[in-house]
């Protein structure tokens, strides 16, 4: 018996899903999360074989959750998407993540899925991989990423600074630099474009 963690802030297709898995005869749903949080505390209390989990979820990711997860238990993931962007893929393959598939694919294709990763397979959709393929690569530095993603809530350069142990003028430096390189004229327009590919 496959023993499945879904964690999907969305209350319909959430029980919809688990409701169909269900049905499978080597299928076990022993949680139900609403958010990426619950899914971590979860997944640490059951250890579950496989964990499907929705990329976009308040509290922590998919893939955030993966990533924090994988260190400390044996489980398998699979994270599943509305929008699935190329750069998403590569952070979630580095993640720990063994399945990545959208959220159109029916619940049947979901279980086969499943029974893959469990097993020790990957499963990567087919389109994603070859969007992935053809899309541009970061031109970003790790740091450079970094201070987008601490400050994409719109924190202040001082914040953004003590977050990272750096001093403000060097935030303002690779501020600029990342403007630049993305052509965009401010950093939220650039933490847009990181968003939309996937870097951050």
């Amino acid at each position: 018996m496959i023993r499945v963690l879904l964690a999907d802030d969305e209350a319909m297709i959430r029980s919809a899903l688990a409701a169909l898995l269900r049905l499978e005869e080597d299928i076990d749903v022993v949680a139900e999360c609403a958010d990426g949080t619950e899914a971590i505390a979860r997944a640490l209390e059951l250890e579950p074989d496989v964990c499907v989990l929705d990329l976009e979820m308040p509290g922590a990711d998919g893939v955030d959750v993966a990533a924090q997860l994988s260190r400390r238990i044996a489980a398998r993931f699979v994270v599943v998407t509305r929008h699935a962007r190329p750069g998403v893929l590569r952070r979630a393959l580095s993640s720990g993540v063994a399945g990545f598939l959208p959220k159109s694919r029916g619940a049947d294709e979901v279980a086969q899925v499943v029974r893959k990763v469990a097993a020790g397979g990957r499963y990567v959709d087919p389109e994603i991989a070859a969007d992935a393929l053809t899309d541009v690569r970061c031109p970003l530095t790790p740091r450079e990423l970094d201070v987008l993603r601490v400050g994409r809530r719109g924190e202040t350069t001082g914040q953004i600074a003590r977050t990272l142990s750096l001093a403000p003028g060097t935030v303002r430096n690779h501020v600029s630099v990342v403007l630049g390189k993305l052509g965009v004229e401010t950093r939220q327009q650039a933490v847009l474009i990181a968003e939309e590919k996937g870097w951050i």
